[in-house]
This record gives C-alpha cells, structure tokens and sequence, in this order.
C-alpha cells in the first residue's frame, strides 16, 4: 500500500455450519487475491486445532496453498504455536515455503496451545507445559533459519541461512519484553485480549534493543474491524463475530452463524459482559467510524501497522467490508516516527495492568 496506514489480513478460515473445509479454504483464496489488489502488506494464518467451525490446522499448507494463488502479497502464520511443533520442523517448512516464494514468507509464533488439553496430549504436547520454555524453543528455531555455526550438527534443508521473517505474537506481556529484548516485531491479539494492548505495547517499547533483524520497534495490532455504509448496517454485520465467541465461551463449535437483529434474546447477562469485553477494541461502524477508530488505535500505541480481522456470513460482506478498511487506510496518517512512539508511550501513566504484566512476566536477561 503507498502512503496511509499499512494494514493487513487475519484470517481463521471460518466454516458455516454443514460447509466443507475445501468451500471455506477457497473464500480465503479469494479474500487474499482480493485483497492484494487493495493495497494489503500481508495475509496471515491462525493456528487452531479440533476446533469446529475453522480449517485452520494446518497452518503451512494453508500458507502454501494462498502463496501460490497469489503473486506479491506476503503470506505467513499468525501464528505457528511453537510449543506445539519441533522447531527444526518448523524451520524446515517456512524454508521450504521461502525456496517455493522468496521473499513473500512470514513466520508468526505463538506460545498458546491452539487448543484444549485433550488437543495438547493429541499433538503430543507435555500438558504440564505453561509456555516458560517458549524462549529456548524459539533460540532452537532460530538457529535452523540463520547461517550455519561451526560444528552445527544439525541443519535444516531447506531453511538454514533462509532468515524467513519472524514475529512474536502474544496476549499479554511474555512475548510483548521477548520481542523487544530480542529485537524483533510483535503482534499483539486485540482481537480477543483488548485489555492488555496498551500495557503490552509500553512493555515492548520500553524493552525493544536494536538488532540485526529490526533497528526500531516494530508494533502490530490486530483488531476486528466491520466497515458498511453505515454504522447500523455493521453492527448488524458484527453479530456474526459476537454469536461465534458466544458459542466459543459455551465450548460449543464456532461455525460462522448468519447476522441477526439483536443480540439480547441470545445470550445471558453474563455471556454478553464477557463478550463485549473481549471484543471491546472491535472498530465497527461506517467508513467515517472505522477512520476514527483506527486513527485512535494507532495514535494510543504507536502501531506501525493494523492485522485487520473481518469475519461476516456473506462472503460479499467481507469482501466489501476489507475494501472499505483499505480505502480508509489510505487516508490515515501512519504512526509517528519510533522515537517519538517510544517517548509518547513512556509518557502514558502507568497503568495496573501494564504494573501486574511487568511482575508476573519478568525475563531475565
């Protein structure tokens, strides 16, 4: 995209009710060639497992699959949870996807399960895992993508010296000092944990060193963003993503429901406080809504570029919904330069959430 906010894809591959996989992976082919028309940077894939209602399991097929239908649009993971992989099999995919399309591959990592604990025993995950050996897996990693060290034993082929891009993504403040220490971007999941975004954003200013990989923080955000012709027509549009984390806090399969007029006589008092909180950073609305929300988001935490998550019934609907973001997009000034990022976001009281995350998430050095 030239001049404007840089903005990008997340998708989940949704899948209606009684729809096949294959019918849902080709909507996402069509979204991502669509979307490289528009002016998108990238187009990442989610990782989850034995969830109903999403055909996103396996991440790197799916990648291929979307790299190969299109021509300029980077394609990567949003993200591979790496816990749940060796890191030399990783290496070896993201490489062999870099030799089939080079210079398109991001590899995005998370430390989540992707999954319930039945799902972790299944992918042969130690279930008394919490994520704390994510650093070391990730050094591992690391190792099989960049230059060959004397006496290394063992390579991965493809991938050594195929320095594939890597992002961390996170929820919270882990991979938040991680990224910064190591110098290396970071996602942050707004789309389901706002309330940690600008806590985490602080930390992975505060924290960021220069690296070989990234001389300036780099920060991504991903938002669910609805955009209609109207702020009514996207709140109605909207309810489809409020019936899915309905039915995902129900542990009930999160099949893309069609849009209904209201919301009340589907949920409990409860149900709806926990959704609207985990969907409080949603920007939905008309075209002059969504420019404000996005002007604000990257105003409050320096985001360098926006993974925007559009997810309707109507496939026409989310086609029109990510034109509409793009053309918005262009009309946005980006974030201020890093430094000037860095000082705003020092300057912010320091909030509860931002003390709580530096405590219980400390790294050592």
């Amino acid at each position: 995209m030239s001049g404007g906010l840089v903005i990008s894809v997340l998708d989940l591959v949704g899948m209606r009710a009684g729809e096949s996989a294959g019918s849902a992976i080709a909507r996402s082919v069509d979204l991502a060639q669509h979307v490289e028309r528009w002016g998108y940077k990238r187009y990442w894939l989610a990782e989850h497992h034995a969830i109903g209602g999403l055909a996103c399991s396996a991440t790197p097929v799916l990648i291929g699959h979307l790299a190969g239908a299109t021509n300029t649009i980077r394609v990567g993971s949003g993200g591979v949870m790496l816990p749940n992989h060796a890191p030399l099999v990783v290496a070896e995919q993201f490489g062999t996807l870099d030799a089939l399309y080079p210079g398109r591959i991001d590899l995005g990592l998370g430390r989540a399960p992707g999954g319930d604990s039945h799902t972790m025993r299944a992918l042969r995950r130690d279930l008394h895992q919490s994520g704390e050996d994510f650093p070391e897996l990730l050094e591992e990693l690391r190792s099989y993508l960049g230059a060959e060290k004397p006496g290394q034993l063992v390579k991965a082929i493809p991938g050594q010296g195929s320095n594939v891009p890597i992002t961390l993504l996170g929820s919270s403040g882990f991979s938040a000092q991680l990224a910064g220490r190591l110098g290396l971007p970071f996602a942050f999941a707004a789309h389901f944990a706002p309330e940690y975004l600008y806590a985490a954003a602080e930390l992975y200013s505060e924290q960021f060193r220069p690296s070989e990989a990234l001389a300036r923080p780099y920060l991504l955000v991903a938002v669910q963003v609805i955009a209609r012709e109207t702020d009514a027509a996207a709140r109605r549009l909207f309810t489809t993503s409020q019936q899915r984390f309905l039915r995902l806090i129900r542990n009930q399969p999160v099949e893309l429901l069609p849009p209904v007029d209201s919301m009340e006589p589907l949920w409990q008092d409860w149900e709806r406080a926990a959704v609207e909180s985990k969907m409080s950073a949603a920007i939905v609305g008309s075209d002059r809504t969504v420019k404000a929300g996005l002007e604000k988001l990257v105003t409050d935490t320096g985001a360098s570029e926006v993974i925007v998550v559009s997810d309707t019934y109507e496939h026409a609907d989310r086609l029109q919904s990510y034109e509409r973001v793009a053309n918005v997009a262009k009309t946005i000034m980006p974030a201020p330069t890093v430094a000037m990022v860095g000082s705003h976001l020092r300057s912010r009281p320091e909030t509860q959430e931002g003390r709580r995350l530096s405590g219980q998430t400390k790294l050592t050095s």
